[in-house]
């Protein structure tokens, strides 16, 4: 029977027939497809892609992998430790000298606590500060502190300002209203309700995003160094501009393994700072993987019974 005998036999029994709705058509939907796609075909278009080089990358891939891990110059370990300590110093002081300087002036920032006045003007320099990058400060600077580990010390520094100056201010501002209410009801000053109401609620995420940052550092030290600032970076350059491929080598494995150590140390505080316990993020995960598991076995156990 056909669509329109049954709506024809349904209207002659008194039913109410009900039309299909239409499917909605999203235009501003399309149209920001449309762009988007365009956008990314002009700008596959504007690389100016070598192909037949990009058909050979996995040869020279192999080939360079090769020349730096088969096998590296172990003999140039010591120096590599050495140049890898200067830039986790780098990252550690400018990431002191970050927190110095930005923990006030989130605190400033914070909505409810001063005027705007005062909060706009400093949220706008944060995010000056967080649109350049560390190693356009540090180019700036180098004609004042010259080459040296200092420079790219300071850079971290600047670029860490505006980075945790919002993620302070924002962690403040999500904390618990509740303290704050009582400290000011009870006749507290503004620093009594900074330091009484606001941190002990927004103390764990702000010593996180400490240490977060200081992971960012480390790794941004090591780009600092390509421009001469010292450290790790400055070697590796060095070695990849006399392609002396065998230290190159030895020196990527030093780099991976100090950020992982790293990595892995900071995120043990950090769960001992948010949970309350130390435990290393590698443990986190696998016996998450292992409690996980453990639950799948037990629904196939009941599932079988």
């Amino acid at each position: 029977m056909s669509t329109t005998m049954v709506r024809e036999t349904r209207a002659g029994a008194g039913i109410p027939v009900q039309e299909r709705p239409r499917k909605p058509v999203h235009v501003i939907r399309a149209v920001v497809w449309v762009v988007v796609t365009l956008i990314v075909v002009a700008a596959f278009w504007g690389v100016d892609i070598s192909w037949d080089a990009l058909w050979q990358l996995p040869q020279k891939l192999t080939h360079y992998l090769g020349l730096m891990f088969l096998p590296p110059a172990w003999d140039k370990l010591p120096d590599a430790l050495g140049a890898t300590m200067l830039s986790v110093a780098m990252a550690w002081f400018g990431t002191v000298l970050g927190v110095v300087v930005s923990f006030p002036l989130s605190l400033l920032a914070t909505r409810g606590l001063t005027p705007g006045v005062v909060r706009w003007p400093l949220r706008a320099v944060f995010a000056v500060l967080r649109a350049v990058p560390e190693v356009v400060i540090a180019v700036l600077m180098l004609s004042v502190t010259g080459l040296t580990a200092y420079t790219g010390a300071l850079a971290i520094a600047i670029g860490s300002i505006g980075t945790l100056g919002k993620w302070g201010y924002e962690s403040f501002e999500s904390v618990d209203r509740g303290a704050i209410e009582a400290t000011t009801a009870a006749g507290a000053s503004r620093l009594q309700i900074m330091r009484w109401g606001v941190w002990p609620n927004a103390k764990p995420d702000v010593l996180a995003f400490w240490l977060y940052r200081f992971e960012i550092n480390v790794r941004a030290s090591a780009i600092l160094g390509l421009i001469g600032a010292g450290g790790i970076g400055k070697m590796l350059i060095d070695n990849i501009q006399f392609r002396i491929w065998d230290v190159v080598g030895m020196l990527m494995i030093v780099v991976v393994v100090v950020t992982m150590i790293i990595d892995q140390l900071s995120g043990m505080v950090r769960h001992r700072i948010i949970a309350g316990r130390w435990e290393l993020p590698i443990v986190t995960a696998l016996r998450r993987r292992s409690a996980r598991r453990a639950r799948a076995e037990g629904i196939e156990l009941r599932a079988t019974e």
